[in-house]
């Protein structure tokens, strides 16, 4: 186990309230209450995934995800509307025998008094939407995963460099804030200082953005808290990005080996992802900040196909095969000449 995964605190909701939910999302999504009084703080969201309940209404409730938002379109909506009185009495007060979170209508359709009256009576939130179904559902999912992904929480420092996420980790006092502050004054964006949130948002992919609270402030130790937004503007910070590189700062041990070739890729496992990771021996006078952009340069070179270890190890294995001279000059062309006779210009 690395040093980093001591620290990893992770975290996972169970659920959310629907009231949490409706407040978080009414503006966003448009949503109005129709339905009167106020949303219990019982009623809880449990599941990220949502349901259509068309054959729950028309009966068949074998397999109904009860438990999820229930999504009310066009065809539940002309469905409804097609069935007699007493047959959509009956069907309705089987479908409301069931405990559900909320009911959403989208599409700008609205319930009948009929279904407003059984959703008042079982204490069953509804809301209504102007979206279009296959659009709101989208829009809700990914609120939903947002809210149920696993998440850890991550003591470190997090930059945008060069668009390449660096989260720089290591013991405290060891100087991340002070390496962030750095590069922020270089132009680059401060995603997250002290705690990052990482969220596994596919199979693949972290992303890491700051707590409510910390925001966008820095601790400076001996000069206190600043805030990184007020001072430099908007353009320096960022609200969440995707976790690419993880560099974990280290006191200079003269009795350690580091790596010195790049040919050996280290990797840590977070949330079931892998993410590569640098080992950064540090000590005064060394140009942390430079070596940072580097990595990120780096990391970019390799994703589009060039890694300069690689094309190093190539041409030395070359080199050891034809029995080369090592030290032979570099074969570039100079005025029109080659370098390796550039010496003799001046016998």
């Amino acid at each position: 186990m690395t040093d980093i995964l001591k620290d990893i605190k992770q975290i996972k909701k169970d659920s959310i309230t629907v009231e949490f939910f409706f407040e978080q999302c009414r503006n966003r999504f448009k949503l109005t209450k129709v339905t009167t009084g106020k949303i219990g703080k019982k009623k809880i969201i449990t599941e990220k995934d949502l349901h259509r309940p068309g054959l729950a209404i028309a009966g068949y409730v074998e397999l109904f995800s009860h438990n999820r938002i229930q999504i009310l379109g066009n065809t539940e909506n002309k469905y409804l509307k097609k069935l007699s009185k007493k047959e959509s009495a009956r069907k309705l007060k089987r479908y409301f025998s069931f405990e559900m979170p909320c009911i959403i209508f989208t599409d700008k359709n609205k319930p009948s008094e009929e279904f407003l009256a059984f959703a008042n009576e079982k204490g069953i939130p509804i809301f209504c939407t102007m979206h279009h179904t296959t659009r709101f559902a989208s829009l809700i999912s990914d609120f939903l995963d947002d809210q149920f992904s696993p998440q850890a929480a991550i003591h470190s420092s997090f930059v945008d460099v060069y668009g390449i996420g660096l989260m720089f980790c290591g013991k405290s006092g060891i100087g991340k804030s002070e390496i962030a502050l750095d590069l922020v004054e270089r132009g680059h964006r401060l995603v997250a200082d002290d705690i990052v949130i990482v969220s596994k948002k596919a199979e693949n992919v972290l992303m890491g953005s700051g707590t409510s609270l910390v925001k966008h402030f820095m601790e400076i130790r001996g000069l206190g808290i600043i805030d990184i937004k007020q001072i430099f503007g908007i353009r320096a910070i960022r609200f969440q990005k995707r976790v690419e590189v993880i560099v974990e700062l280290e006191t200079w041990d003269s009795s350690r080996s580091y790596e010195r070739t790049g040919l050996d890729t280290k990797i840590v496992n977070i949330l079931d992802v892998d993410v590569e990771k640098i080992n950064l021996p540090i000590f005064p006078g060394k140009n942390i900040t430079v070596i940072a952009e580097v990595i990120a340069l780096n990391y970019l070179c390799k994703h589009y196909g060039y890694d300069a270890a690689k094309v190093f190890e190539k041409q030395l294995a070359e080199k050891i095969k034809f029995n080369t001279d090592f030290n032979k000059p570099y074969n570039s062309t100079r005025y029109g000449r080659s370098t390796e006779y550039f010496e003799h210009d001046f016998e």
